[in-house]
């Protein structure tokens, strides 16, 4: 979920990508039965348990050493390092290519390019199938579903009509917690946390 965003994302600003990335994570967790909802803070079942996925294990570890937050607090605290751990992840998979460069020719830094364009434009052509149209979304499988009412919360991807979207993502939210009512209401936080920071974040594209 959280690579399947940051592709979504690619043409926002990294302060807008980075709550995006981060709630699908989280979503991806909480999916898993790996967080879990406590009187609306976010859990850790175990301590110990771990997915063998970089990216999840790395905010899993966070969250089991930090102090105890709300689902929609986790989706900006800190959230670039799970977008930076996601860069990573994209970047040896051959998705994104890295460019290291000097800033002022002193300060090194990197630029993340995309390389598999055919990937991200799939992507994206398929959000704006399902946000923009009017297949049933019980046809919808559920990550798919979580995914893109997470983007539609962000302001992510665009489609013609807000409304449609939002009435569309407001279906898919339900159709992704409908097997499990425990995650559909991880989901309506998350998605609270990213419309908070939706209006407040740059469209424009940076690295």
């Amino acid at each position: 979920m959280p690579a399947r965003l940051s592709l979504l994302a690619w043409d926002a600003d990294p302060s807008r990508q980075a709550p995006a990335v981060r709630a699908g994570a989280l979503a991806e967790l909480a999916r898993r039965g790996l967080l879990i909802d406590d009187e609306g803070i976010a859990t850790p079942r175990d301590l110990d348990s771990r997915t063998g996925d970089p990216v999840l294990d790395g905010l899993l570890e966070l969250v089991s050493e930090s102090c105890p937050h709300r689902w929609r607090v986790w989706v900006t605290l800190r959230a670039r390092y799970t977008l930076d751990a996601v860069r990573e992840q994209l970047v040896a998979e051959g998705v994104l290519r890295a460019e290291k460069h000097r800033v002022l020719r002193v300060f090194p830094s990197v630029e993340h390019v995309l390389a598999d364009t055919a990937r991200a434009d799939a992507l994206r052509g398929e959000a704006h199938r399902i946000l923009a149209g009017s297949a049933p979304v019980e046809e919808v499988p559920e990550p798919t579903a979580t995914v893109l009412a997470l983007a539609a919360a962000a302001g992510l991807p665009p489609v013609p009509d807000g409304s449609l979207r939002d009435g569309r993502a407001d279906a898919l939210a339900r159709r992704a917690g409908a097997t499990t009512p425990a995650f559909g209401a991880v989901l309506r936080e998350l998605r609270a946390g990213l419309r908070d920071e939706a209006p407040q974040a740059s469209l424009t594209r940076g690295r």
